[in-house]
């Protein structure tokens, strides 16, 4: 088990005052079997007013609006999480269960493909290739295998529009584009796939209390039995250094800000700090 403490902060500074703004926040990490939320907060300034609830995919959101001139806008969310290993998974089923009309019906918005995840003709090839000679798991392996050897991370290589086939031709991107890219070749074969937003301790070895840069963190979860999440960015199993945040169809569904300004942003600064403390 591991203990983990979480602040993402984000500014945005305008081009001269901003009469109002209407905003979301997913910053609070779930409530899960894995997953133990010992305290969380959103911290809004300013803020006129403030309310939240629980949305369709079961994140909780903090909706607010500024209806004052204002000329930064400061959101922090922080959380203490404890969280434990990943149990072996023992509950699989083949292609022939996995594909029938039972599952494919009871996890269909997990199998639609959108803009944003459908994979270029080459990568549905190899993905059609893996399945015709493998199981379902290790399909899925194959692929965020597969995905990690040819897509290089660079930070700032796509936006957050940015469709997963782009990134696949420019053979560069960022998290939000691995777990788009990994959720579009498993649907084309079946498999139901969902998008995870969270974070990720980025230092396996780092001292008790020491406090690292981190940054809002993407990966995928696929069902064949059960759900599996798996890391393709880093080529890794999710882990205990992994805090789920919100999990969906695409990150459209549950972006970790979003809102509509009456004006345009000179300035925006995002940092995550993560300190482990047990």
């Amino acid at each position: 088990m591991t203990t983990l403490r979480i602040e993402h902060r984000t500014t945005f500074a305008y081009e001269g005052s901003i009469v109002s703004s209407y905003n979301e926040a997913r910053l609070t990490p779930a409530w899960l079997p894995r997953q133990r939320v010992l305290d969380s907060k959103v911290e809004i300034a300013p803020v006129t007013w403030r309310s939240s609830y629980r949305d369709y995919w079961e994140a909780d959101v903090v909706v607010f609006e500024v209806l004052q001139p204002h000329e930064d806008l400061s959101v922090v969310g922080s959380s203490l999480v404890e969280v434990t290993s990943v149990p072996a998974r023992e509950e699989r089923v083949a292609w022939d269960t996995l594909t029938g009309p039972r599952f494919q019906d009871l996890l269909s918005e997990y199998l639609g493909l959108s803009d944003t995840t459908e994979p270029t003709e080459e990568l549905e090839a190899f993905a059609r290739d893996a399945a015709a000679r493998l199981s379902p798991d290790d399909t899925a392996r194959a692929i965020c295998d597969h995905l990690h050897d040819q897509i290089k991370y660079v930070p700032g290589a796509t936006s957050v529009h940015t469709p997963a086939r782009d990134a696949w031709d420019a053979r560069s991107g960022v998290c939000q584009d691995f777990a788009h890219l990994a959720i579009g070749a498993l649907r084309t074969v079946g498999i139901p796939a969902r998008y995870v937003s969270g974070y990720l301790h980025p230092k396996r070895d780092a001292a008790i209390g020491e406090t690292v840069s981190g940054e809002s963190h993407a990966w995928v979860e696929w069902w064949t039995g059960d759900w599996y999440g798996f890391d393709p960015t880093n080529d890794r199993e999710v882990g205990d250094h992994h805090v789920i945040v919100a999990r969906a169809r695409e990150y459209t569904d549950v972006p970790p800000l979003t809102g509509v300004v009456a004006g345009s942003t000179t300035d925006l600064d995002v940092q995550v700090h993560i300190t482990q403390v047990d």
